[in-house]
Formats: C-alpha cells, structure tokens, sequence
C-alpha cells in the first residue's frame, strides 16, 4: 500500500482578515483555547499517520518554526525547577515526527506554495493541510476520519482526494464547488445530511458561483490528498488571478489525466483565518478545555 507520510502546510500568508491580531503574530499561532491555531492541524496530520511535515513560510514567520524546536534554555528553566511535566508538555512532537520550513520566496499564491515544497518532498505523495481550516479535535477520530480516511482511500486506489463539506445557500458564493460526475449526484444528495466519510469522483470545481449556477454545495474545506504528478502540473500553470498559480488550474489538469476524488466531511470545522469565525472558534475551544479541567 502507499501510505503517505508528508504533509504540507502553507503558512507564508500576512493574515489581513486578523489584522490587527495578525500584525506582529503570524495568525497560524493565534491560540484557540490554550493552544496555537496549528498546533491542532499539525497534530491532526501526525494522527492521520505523517511523519514528516514540511512548513511553507515566510522570512517574518519564523516564529513559527520556533514554536515546533525546543528551547533549550526555557526547557532547563523547568526542570530545575522541577516542572518536568510542563517541559515535556512543550516538547510534543513525537521523536519519529519532523517538522521543516521552507520559505516561498515570491507571493504568487497557493499553488507556488505547494510547488515550493517539492524540494523537501521530492518524489512522494503527500497531504496538504491549510492553517486556517482547523478541525474539531473534540469530537470523532483523527486516527480514522477525515484526513486519515483521505490517505487510506488513496493508497487503495491512487486517486488524489479532496475533502468538502455541504455548506448553506448563502455560503456557496464563497467556496470553490465540486461538481460531480452524473454517477455520483443522487448518492451525494443522500448523503448530504450524513456526518461520515465518503469518497466520489468529481469532474471538476467551479470557483466561488452563484448559487443558481453552483454545481452542488459541496465546498472545498482545505484538506488534500495529491498524487506526486500534481508538482509537474503546478509547475506548469502559469499565472492567472492576481498573477498568482491557481491550485486549482493543476488540479483540474489531474483530475483531466488520472482522476480525482472528493471526500465528504465527517464532524466540524472552524475558519480561524476569518476573525468572527476565529472569535465563535475560540470560545468553543476555550469552553471544552474549561470543561475538561474541571
């Protein structure tokens, strides 16, 4: 079987939407509760079973960087103070994980992003995790769901996997919206309102429709699954929107030439990149915490 054990995590982005919490904190270590943003993505990714995640950042945010190595001097402190487990509360990261940045260098959006980790990655398959969408850790199983069902659907059939979530009518215009083969509509539609994993082949997304013209409301939810092929594609979309490399244009190129799968969501997830959502975001996680200390 090929099981994927990369993983990327693009998290070069300024965060204008958190301004102004985001003007000297990279949004990415903004706490959620009693934690960083993506402290939970990264540990979602090592549930899932990566073992080598590779941080796709900026000069400014090597904050970030910091925050997965060990301060030495910090981890000293503690224990000779005899607070061995707060010390070891702080050095997580299990000894067969490795976290590594690699900056992106230009602005040229998600998809420069992604093709500026092939360097690390080299020839494997890997995961692609976006900062900003952040799991519900408190409820289900990030061992079997979501992305771990994503990287299990893929070794069994080498399709890449793109994971979405119904979202309401007044949502649709926001998200890029899987459209489906024929084949797989009426099964979607049953499942619309079921909270479990499933795998279809899509035909392709459209970016942000109106509703009327939305496919389904199926919306991409930032967690990918990607065959190695997807690096020659990217690095062979020129620049469009903005002047910046679409994921999406490569992924249309895959789904084109070796078939791509969506994987409906199982459980919640929270936009901590967007600040109403990170606020509504913060007090959940905050609460369940509380919850869990008393």
């Amino acid at each position: 079987m090929n099981k994927i054990t990369h993983a990327v995590i693009p998290v070069a982005g300024f965060g204008t939407r958190m301004l102004p919490l985001s003007k000297s904190v990279p949004k990415e270590l903004l706490p959620l509760g009693n934690r960083p943003a993506i402290h939970y993505v990264v540990e979602e990714a090592i549930a899932a079973g990566i073992k080598h995640i590779v941080l796709v950042g900026h000069a400014q945010k090597s904050a970030i960087e910091n925050y997965f190595d060990i301060n030495a001097e910090l981890d000293n402190q503690l224990r000779h103070k005899g607070k061995d487990e707060l010390a070891d509360s702080l050095n997580w990261l299990p000894e067969d994980v490795t976290v590594s940045m690699i900056r992106q260098g230009k602005a040229l959006g998600l998809g420069h992003a992604v093709l500026a980790a092939r360097p690390i990655i080299g020839e494997h398959d890997f995961a692609v995790l976006l900062p900003d969408v952040v799991l519900d850790p408190f409820t289900g199983d990030m061992a079997a769901d979501n992305l771990a069902f994503m990287i299990d659907a893929f070794a069994e059939d080498n399709h890449s996997q793109i994971l979405v979530d119904k979202v309401a009518d007044e949502d649709v215009h926001k998200y890029g919206i899987a459209k489906l083969h024929e084949a797989f509509s009426e099964v979607s539609r049953e499942d619309d309102e079921a909270d479990s994993n499933a795998s279809f082949k899509v035909a392709g997304f459209v970016e942000k429709p109106d509703l009327a013209d939305a496919p389904s409301k199926l919306a991409v939810v930032g967690r990918y699954v990607f065959s190695n092929h997807i690096f020659d594609y990217l690095a062979n979309t020129k620049a469009s929107v903005g002047g910046e490399i679409q994921l999406t244009d490569a992924i249309d190129a895959l789904i084109s030439e070796y078939g791509v799968n969506v994987t409906t969501m199982r459980g919640d997830s929270y936009d901590a990149g967007d600040m109403r959502s990170y606020m509504q975001a913060f007090i959940y996680f905050a609460e369940q915490q509380l919850a869990e200390d008393e």
